[in-house]
């Protein structure tokens, strides 16, 4: 399905680019404790991408001018073989992308230092594993401390316009990543009740990606101390009356990724505070996917969604004063202190490596430096194509609550008197990635993962 389009897309990226080489290279095996016992290997996205060869030790480059692409990697030994079975050579892996040329890797270095005797630019993206910058060092004779300095603004930008807009095929393979996540939401929606270990819903779940020769796209966050964003301790016993926030999604065996959040209660049924604030955010995430299309900002969505939250908040007496005026100044930031969503693709935060500031913004829509906005990952234009997380939240946390009302923050907007009752709450999050259409936008997925009261009772009850 995908071997047709990697060819287009070198193309489309020499396109953008004015001329040199392009150098991808791919990440190598990762040891866990000694070398022979590695991690689960995961190849670098954008070599992906463009190059499509899911293997390690393999390099792909781009000749811009003469309009020649390569592969360098070695082929298999017959030690090798033995233990792992036959494999493709390099040459066929190349012919199956379409790259013209393939070569050993210690090839590599004469190929590179014959065009920076010729004073060609070399173009790279930011590297983020050390064996990556070791190997860029070599090739380049630039220190590893330096390498960041002369990645390439040009190669970035390029590729941060292709990846961004995604191709049905993507598409395609993004809603069966989306399908293995409702697996696991609505099993660990059966699986929560009081007495049961954290750990043990978080490890089936992980078992259900694992059980489709995928992966977790991220580490699972499952917990009953939602409050905390990132919580990846699943330690505690399940407690009634507590709730459950679990954050996880799954990876295809082509890498493509989906990322749900769902908050239950413990035992199957919301208390009525419960149900006050769950209904907020579940009115804050349908707002997004009414508010989000081609043309608008997603800074703009994530504003209007926080407007929602101070009003639901405001209803219930936990804040005051115009809304308006309270969301412009940050004061609903106690209660959400992120952004609405991420870019999501290949990556969970897609092309996140790349940076944060190409990715999420532009010339137009620029970053904040205001608390919680500032955390806000895409903010910029939305085009058809997109696929983009929905994820409002609605946390309750003692620290930053004291640290606030110690400093006497927002006093005309939060009543600190309403909200210390609900310091022992917790937090809640709802997530669902959202494909950005001609006219507006569509979660993605073929079922939905249950979402309101209603149907999060009725599914933990069945």
């Amino acid at each position: 399905m995908f071997n047709a389009n990697y060819q287009k897309r070198r193309e489309a990226l020499r396109s953008k680019m004015a001329h040199g080489l392009i150098i991808f290279p791919g990440n190598n095996e990762a040891p866990c404790n000694y070398p022979d016992n590695t991690y689960k290997f995961r190849q670098d996205s954008s070599f992906l991408y463009f190059f499509g060869i899911n293997q390690p030790g393999m390099t792909g480059v781009i000749d811009i001018d003469s309009g020649e692409d390569y592969l360098f990697g070695d082929d298999v030994t017959m030690d090798d073989i033995i233990w792992m079975g036959p494999q493709p050579s390099v040459k066929d892996m190349a012919a199956s992308v379409h790259v013209g040329h393939s070569a050993p890797t210690g090839e590599l270095k004469k190929f590179i230092a014959e065009a920076r005797r010729q004073n060609r630019p070399i173009h790279y993206l930011p590297p983020y594993r050390h064996d990556t910058m070791l190997c860029l060092e070599e090739l380049l004779d630039i220190r590893v401390a330096e390498l960041k300095k002369h990645v390439s603004l040009e190669l970035i930008k390029a590729v941060v316009v292709l990846r961004s807009v995604k191709e049905p095929c993507e598409i395609e393979e993004i809603e069966r990543a989306c399908d293995i996540g409702y697996e696991m939401h609505t099993t660990a929606m059966r699986l929560c009740k009081p007495g049961v270990k954290e750990q043990y819903i978080a490890g089936v779940i992980d078992g259900i990606a694992a059980s489709y020769g995928s992966m977790n796209s991220f580490a699972t966050i499952l917990s009953q101390n939602g409050e905390t964003l990132h919580n990846h301790n699943h330690g505690n016993i399940l407690e009634a009356g507590k709730l459950m926030l679990t954050d996880a999604g799954a990876e295809t065996v082509n890498n493509y990724c989906s990322d749900f959040t769902r908050t239950v209660p413990v035992g199957g049924r919301f208390t009525s505070r419960q149900k006050d604030i769950y209904n907020i955010v579940v009115a804050c995430h349908d707002h997004a996917i009414d508010f989000a299309r081609p043309g608008q900002t997603w800074k703009e969505v994530h504003i209007n969604v926080c407007k929602v939250l101070a009003q639901g908040l405001k209803d219930l007496g936990l804040m005051k004063g115009n809304v308006d005026e309270a969301v412009a100044a940050g004061a609903h930031a106690l209660f959400m202190p992120h952004g609405l969503g991420h870019m999501m693709g290949l990556d969970v935060h897609d092309m996140e490596g790349l940076g944060q500031i190409y990715v999420g913004y532009d010339d137009e829509t620029r970053p904040s430096d205001q608390f919680g906005l500032a955390s806000l990952r895409m903010g910029r234009r939305l085009q058809e194509g997109f696929v983009i997380t929905d994820e409002p939240g609605c946390y309750f946390i003692p620290a930053l609550i004291d640290k606030w009302r110690a400093e006497k923050m927002f006093t005309e907007f939060l009543n600190y008197d309403v909200i210390e009752t609900f310091k022992d709450f917790g937090g809640i999050r709802l997530e669902d990635d959202v494909l950005i259409t001609a006219d507006g936008s569509r979660f993605l997925g073929q079922k939905h993962i249950p979402l309101t009261v209603d149907e999060v009772e009725s599914i933990m009850n069945e």
